[in-house]
């Protein structure tokens, strides 16, 4: 099942690893140019440390007619970073888009909350037309040793839709090397939703540190509303969003994955 009428539920062992709001609009040039100085102050109580970097942008290759490929480097993009003083919250502002992301998702209501007063001050300050894509991930992560049940089967804890082939009586699951689903759907007029869905370990890229042996089913949502959003319109675009996502994760999982994360 891709959808659940399930109603919605809270739990105390959610797999939500990291959650990602990003707002995409067309380019402001001034925000590569000039540092935001008045919209770290309008969040600056919220967001108090700061960093600017430049990410390097992949080159430009036109295709030339008779002739070799036409390569064009392109200038750094200059990202802003203000984090929370726990550094749990982090938003960032390039040109192109402005995003709010964290490690600590205790509940879609706390992290709107977090996103109101960034995003009003970001649209009074730069004004963007509108936006050309307003997207919502859900990066999830299931441990079957947090969460005490290391004696199920995937396929005990997570809908066929995401782990077919584990469904299988001969199936061994230890045995394969690699299970993974790779969705891309419409859930409407202007929504659509990207799912990479399947078992794995977690790599910590931290240099020298140690790695976790466990298998992990990882369940990696990454929805998003296309063409100009207005403005006006862009917080019920993430409510649109977070709606779906409520319906894409309850059919993913299974009841006895639902006791497992112990439901509020």
């Amino acid at each position: 099942m891709l959808f659940s009428g399930h109603p919605r539920t809270r739990y105390r062992s959610a797999p939500a690893h990291e959650v990602i709001c990003q707002l995409r609009f067309p380019t402001i040039l001034t925000i590569n140019t000039v540092e935001p100085a008045d919209f770290q102050e309008a969040i600056r109580a919220e967001f108090p440390n700061y960093a600017r970097r430049q990410d390097v942008t992949p080159p430009k290759i036109t295709l030339v007619s008779g002739g070799a490929p036409k390569v064009e480097q392109q200038p750094p993009v200059i990202n802003y970073h203000f984090l929370s003083a726990d550094s749990q919250w982090k938003l960032n502002l390039t040109k192109d888009f402005v995003a709010l992301s964290t490690l600590h998702y205790a509940g879609w209501e706390d992290f709107a909350r977090h996103l109101d007063k960034p995003l009003a001050a970001f649209i009074k300050l730069y004004k963007p037309a509108y936006f050309r894509r307003v997207g919502l991930r859900y990066v999830n992560i299931f441990s079957r040793s947090k969460l005490g049940i290391e004696d199920a089967k995937w396929s005990d804890l997570i809908a066929p839709a995401y782990a077919g082939p584990l469904y299988e009586p001969d199936v061994i699951e230890e045995n394969f090397l690699n299970c993974a689903s790779d969705l891309l759907f419409q859930l409407d007029s202007s929504c659509r939703a990207k799912i990479h869905a399947g078992p794995g370990r977690v790599k910590n890229s931290a240099q020298g540190a140690p790695q976790d042996p466990e298998v992990k089913f990882i369940f990696d949502m990454d929805l998003s509303m296309g063409g100009n959003v207005p403005c006006t319109l862009s917080a019920a675009g993430l409510e649109t969003l977070h709606g779906h996502a409520t319906r894409i994760f309850e059919g993913a999982v299974t009841d006895r994955l639902r006791a497992a994360m112990d439901p509020v």
